[in-house]
């Protein structure tokens, strides 16, 4: 993990070198490899992007900007991933940046050709934050392939808006903007599908969360922190160690539940 203990959502932002201007608002862009995300991309910022390297990381990161109905925006292109669960490097950089990078919007680039094994990443961005939007590419490839995409169904299934798009075209990409530009402003709120837990999971991750709360005010994904921390993720274990805060958590979970121990 990259990110020093913060609560500053823009002392995490200068950790990583992404500066914004006080008016710009910060857009993730985030999608399996293979996806057409470079090309949504370009299209988005044009010829506003300059590349570089993750503050002492290999993984090269490509930043730019945009404008669209008077706000300004930076996009981060983050590393394409299978997974946010950071068994490589890569992975590492995309969770953390939506974890504590806080992200005004989060676009989720898929495949239409690929959905069901694109949507595994999108289902993990789901359960961190609710800024987030899917934006279904390469439909112009899907349609050769017979592939039809039922826009409002998979919307109703998901609970975020969901755009369609043809990057290389330019088709869907107006409504995209729109689309950022409503999650961003907070003017549509979307409410994403989260994944049920057995009882007994759900009552421990309720442990932890207020013990998260309160030593990170306005981290917005205590849920799945604390899941990732029952499931034994060693990387958030170590980044939690070194803000003391594991200790806490025992110690808050014990008064509860003696027979737990991260």
């Amino acid at each position: 993990m990259f990110f020093k203990k913060s609560n500053s959502k823009s002392d995490n932002l200068v950790q990583i070198e992404v500066l914004p201007s006080r008016k710009s608002k910060v857009v993730a862009l985030a999608g399996n490899p293979n996806t057409g995300k470079s090309t949504i991309f370009n299209r988005l910022t044009g010829l506003k992007q300059h590349t570089g390297n993750w503050p002492g990381k290999t993984v090269t990161r490509a930043e730019g900007e945009f404008e669209y109905n008077g706000d300004e925006y930076v996009l981060i292109d983050l590393p394409g991933t299978y997974s946010l669960l950071s068994t490589s490097e890569d992975e590492e950089i995309a969770r953390d940046f939506i974890l504590f990078g806080n992200p005004d919007a989060t676009v989720i680039v898929c495949d239409a050709s690929a959905l069901e094994r694109n949507l595994n990443l999108a289902f993990q961005i789901m359960q961190i934050t609710n800024r987030c939007l899917l934006c279904v590419n390469l439909i112009d490839e899907a349609k050769r392939k017979g592939i039809e995409i039922d826009k409002e169904v998979l919307e109703k299934e998901l609970g975020i808006p969901v755009v369609l798009t043809n990057a290389r075209s330019g088709y869907g990409i107006d409504e995209l903007k729109e689309k950022i530009y409503l999650i961003s402003n907070r003017i549509i709120k979307p409410v994403p599908r989260k994944i049920e837990h057995r009882k007994e999971i759900q009552e421990k991750v309720n442990q932890i969360k207020p013990l998260l709360e309160k030593a990170f005010p306005g981290l917005y994904s205590v849920e799945w922190i604390a899941l990732r921390l029952l499931e034994g993720d060693q990387k958030i274990r170590t980044a939690i160690e070194k803000g003391n805060l594991l200790e806490l958590i025992n110690k808050g979970l014990e008064n509860g539940n003696g027979d737990l121990n991260l």
